[in-house]
């Protein structure tokens, strides 16, 4: 059991080292594949031998070999969550279909994630294909009823779209953007109508406690962005492991 652990660990770090790629490149239009691995500065290639994750950057100190460029701990770090995520992915669904549609599920939410802190937006490329393709593993693999994640989807970009058209209509200037929309469309398309309202409050109370730090820090006014994909993102992998439970609490037998 431990051996395996190990595995699907190391094989989540790898992945991880895949989405970093996505995160840089899905935002300029980059191809995924051509060209290989490189300096952002120098540009050099990086030998296979620098590129294993996590550990290539403890052993050159977070620095290129060639021109000394200080690299981005965003690498390791997406790496270590990748790793940690399909773990514990593992210890809940098993060495099951399950796991490899959440699996895919998380991964999508981590490149969203770190997009949308880098750049203010989430990518068509990757909400809109991913509604039909989280509707079919919410209903075939994660055994969520169609009408559930039917629902889902118009429900969740729904509510946010309303949100977005109040809120414009009242500051009279945009205070959530169409990623989120169709984000929560995505999401609620694979864990179905329910899993909202647990999303919905998470995401927006840690949303309002960072944002309010945040501006506290910088002394921003309420007009300062704060991106609420990643709020989304992870109310909705908070979901995947407890929202179940807590939606039983609130509906007992009927959630």
């Amino acid at each position: 059991m431990l051996f395996l652990e190990i595995i699907i660990a190391l094989m989540g770090a790898a992945i991880g080292s895949f989405l970093n790629v996505c995160i840089s490149r899905i935002p300029i239009g980059a191809s995924l594949v051509f060209p290989p691995s490189h300096c952002p500065k120098c540009l050099h290639p990086i030998r296979f031998y620098d590129n294993i994750p996590l550990v290539s950057y403890l052993i050159l100190g977070g620095k290129c070999r060639d021109c000394r460029a200080r690299i981005s701990f965003q690498y390791p770090l997406v790496e270590m969550l990748t790793a940690f995520l399909a773990l514990f992915l593992f210890w809940k669904f098993g060495l099951t279909l399950k796991l490899l549609a959440a699996f895919l599920f998380a991964c999508v939410l981590i490149i969203i994630t770190f997009i949308d802190l880098g750049h203010f937006i989430i990518p068509d490329v990757l909400t809109l294909p991913g509604i039909p393709v989280f509707l079919l593993l919410a209903v075939f693999v994660m055994e969520v009823p169609l009408l559930d994640a039917i629902l889902g989807i118009l429900i969740g970009g729904g509510i946010l779209y309303a949100i977005a058209w109040g809120y414009e209509l009242l500051a009279k200037r945009e205070g959530m953007g169409g990623g989120d929309i169709k984000l929560l469309a995505m999401v609620g398309a694979f864990c179905g109508w329910k899993s909202l309202f647990f999303i919905l409050f998470i995401s927006s109370l840690l949303g309002t406690l960072v944002g309010i730090t945040v501006m506290l820090i910088k002394g921003k006014d309420l007009k300062y962005a704060v991106p609420f994909g990643p709020f989304l993102s992870v109310a909705a992998l908070g979901y995947l492991f407890w929202g179940e439970v807590l939606l039983r609490m609130l509906f007992f037998r009927y959630a």
